[in-house]
C-alpha cells in the first residue's frame, strides 16, 4: 500500500481469501465504481434482483443501491438523478440552483453511505481488510458513520461509529438500530467541530490490530468514489437542465467541505464543464477564511482543520454560511407556517415547497452558500450552479425544536416566517465570501500542515505532494484498477447477479 493508504494490487492474499469465502457465505456481491456511476451498466439480473428489496433492509443487494440514480420510492432507477431547482422567487438571484438529493440513498437517507462503500471495497478486493477478523472503525460526525455501519452489516462484519456525542438523537436512533451493541457507539466529547477528539479516539482504537480505521477525512478512496460517482452524476443533472435551456453553462459547483469527499465532484466538473468549485464552511468555525475556530450545528460540514484529500489548490471561491440560518430555515422550510408564507406571500410553487424537506442543515447550507456566491459572481439566469442536498430535514426534526426553544420562544407563526426569508434569502448578502488566489490557496493547504504532519504524522514529503495537478491526475487510474479487482472477486465469491 503507498504512502497515501491505495493500492490496486492484492497486498494480503490470506486476507483477500478469507474475505471471498466469507462474502461468498454471506452472499454478497459487490458493485464496480462504474455501475454506481451508471446504473445502466448495471445487468438486468441484478436489477432484477432488487425487485421486492426494502430500499432500508440490511440486505446485500442494496449495494448496488449506493448511487444517485435511485427513483422516488428509492426502489427502481431513473435516467437523470432527481433534484430540485431552486428559482429566484425562492433565492432572489437570477442563477438556477439545482440541488441533487442525497436522500435517495438507501439505508441512511444519505449520499455518505456512498463513500463508506468507496472506502471499504478497495480495501476489502486488495486484502487490506479481513472481514472475518476486522472491525471496520467510521470516524464521522453523523452520515459517514452510520453509512460505515450499514454498508458493514450487510457484508456481515463488525462497524463501530466514531462521533461527537453532540449529535442529533435521529442519528443516535438509527446507531441504535443497526449496531450489535451500545459499545459499536463511540460517543466523543464535543459537537460537530469537535473533530481532533474524534481522531485522538481513534488512535486509541488503532492500538488494537482487530481495528481497521477508515478516517473519511484521509481515505483518498472517499475522493475517488465521488470523483468518479457524484462527479458523473451531477454532470448528468446539469446536462439534463442544459437540454431545456441549450444557453446554460455551468458556472459553479459548490459544495461544504466536511471531509473534503463531496467535493472532489468538483474537480470532474471543473475539468468537463469548466466550473469554478466554491468550498462552503460554518461562520462559526471560519477555518478557511480566517484560520478561525469555533463550534456550530450545520451538522455534516467544515470541522477545524482542512481534510488531507481537499485539493485545494483547485479551489476558487470560499464562502461561510452561519448556522443561525440553517436553523431557522429549517424551520422555515418544514412548517405550516413557513409553508404558507413562502406560497402565499412569496409566490413559490407549491410542488417546490412541498419537496423542501429533502434538505436537511448542510443541505440548506449549500443552498445559501451558492445564493451568496451567485450576488457575489453577479450571475445571470443562464449561469447554473450544482450543489448537493446531503441528507433530508427528517434527520433535524429534534433540531427543530431546539430552534425554537432558542429563537422563537412565543411560536413560529407567520411574522417569524416573513421575518425569517427576509433575514436569511432576500436577506442573504456577499459577506464572508472569497475568491481565491494562489496567494490565498497556498494558505490554506499550508494551515493541513499542522493537523496532519504535526498531530497525525503523515511524512511531509507525502503532505506537499498533493500541491500539484499531477498528484491528483495520477489518483484517477484508481477506480477502473478496483472496479477490475472487484469483477476478479466476484468471480471468486461465485455470487451471481441474482
Amino acid at each position: 500500500m503507498n504512502a497515501h493508504g491505495l493500492d490496486a494490487t492484492i497486498i494480503n492474499p490470506e486476507n483477500r481469501a478469507r474475505a471471498v469465502a466469507h462474502l461468498r457465505a454471506h452472499g454478497v456481491r459487490l458493485p464496480r465504481f462504474s455501475e454506481l456511476a451508471d446504473p445502466a451498466r448495471m445487468s438486468e439480473g441484478v436489477q432484477g434482483a432488487l425487485d421486492g428489496v426494502e430500499a432500508d433492509a440490511a440486505d446485500a443487494r442494496n449495494l448496488f443501491r449506493v448511487t444517485w440514480y435511485n427513483d422516488a420510492a428509492r426502489t427502481g432507477t431513473v435516467p437523470v438523478p432527481l433534484y430540485l431547482e431552486l428559482p429566484e422567487a425562492l433565492t432572489g438571484v437570477a442563477a438556477p440552483i439545482l440541488l441533487a438529493l442525497g436522500d435517495r440513498f438507501p439505508m441512511i437517507g444519505a449520499h455518505k453511505v456512498l463513500a463508506a462503500y468507496g472506502c471499504l471495497a478497495p480495501r476489502i478486493v486488495t486484502g487490506g481488510f479481513d472481514p472475518t477478523r476486522h472491525r471496520a472503525i467510521w470516524p464521522s460526525t453523523g452520515n459517514y458513520c452510520r453509512g460505515g455501519v450499514a454498508i458493514s452489516k450487510i457484508i456481515g462484519c463488525r462497524g463501530v461509529a466514531v462521533l461527537p456525542e453532540d449529535m442529533s438523537a435521529e442519528r443516535f436512533r438509527w446507531l441504535e438500530s443497526w449496531t450489535q451493541g451500545p459499545e459499536d457507539i463511540v460517543r466523543t466529547p464535543g459537537s460537530e467541530s469537535n473533530v481532533k477528539e474524534i481522531y485522538d479516539k481513534c488512535a486509541e482504537l488503532a492500538e488494537s490490530q482487530e481495528n481497521v480505521i477508515l478516517n473519511q477525512f484521509s481515505e483518498f478512496a472517499n475522493y475517488l468514489v465521488h470523483h468518479e460517482v457524484t462527479g458523473r452524476a451531477l454532470s448528468s443533472v446539469f446536462e439534463d437542465s442544459r437540454a431545456r435551456r441549450p444557453e446554460r453553462r455551468l458556472a459553479a459547483f459548490v459544495s461544504a467541505t466536511g471531509s473534503a469527499g463531496t467535493i472532489a465532484a468538483g474537480d470532474y466538473l471543473k475539468a468537463k464543464h469548466g466550473a469554478a468549485i466554491c468550498a462552503v464552511e460554518a461562520l462559526e468555525c471560519p477555518t478557511m477564511l480566517y484560520n478561525g475556530y469555533g463550534e456550530h450545528n450545520i451538522q455534516g460540514i467544515g470541522d477545524k482543520h482542512v481534510p488531507l484529500i481537499q485539493n485545494v489548490m483547485n479551489m476558487d471561491a470560499v464562502v461561510a454560511v452561519s448556522d443561525r440560518a440553517t436553523d431557522q430555515l429549517n424551520l422555515l422550510f418544514n412548517t405550516e407556517a413557513g409553508r404558507r408564507h413562502l406560497v402565499g406571500r412569496q409566490g413559490v410553487e407549491a410542488d417546490l415547497v412541498a419537496r423542501l424537506g429533502h434538505l436537511g442543515l448542510s443541505s440548506i447550507c449549500n443552498a445559501l452558500a451558492a445564493i451568496k456566491l451567485a450576488k457575489r459572481l453577479d450571475l445571470g439566469p443562464d449561469d447554473v450552479i450544482v450543489t448537493v442536498a446531503t441528507d433530508g430535514a427528517a434527520l433535524y426534526e429534534s433540531e427543530q425544536a431546539l430552534t425554537l426553544a432558542r429563537d422563537f420562544p412565543d411560536g413560529f407563526d407567520e411574522v417569524a416566517a416573513g421575518a425569517t426569508f427576509a433575514r436569511h434569502l432576500a436577506g442573504a448578502d456577499t459577506a464572508h465570501v472569497e475568491e481565491l488566489d494562489q496567494v490565498a490557496r497556498n494558505r490554506i493547504f499550508n494551515l493541513g500542515y499542522y493537523t496532519w504532519v504535526e498531530q497525525q504524522g503523515v511524512a511531509q514529503a507525502d503532505f506537499d505532494a498533493r500541491r500539484t495537478p499531477e498528484f491528483w491526475r495520477e489518483l484517477l487510474s484508481y477506480p477502473a484498477a478496483w472496479d477490475a479487482m472487484i469483477d476478479d472477486f466476484n468471480a471468486e465469491t461465485g455470487v451471481g447477479a441474482a
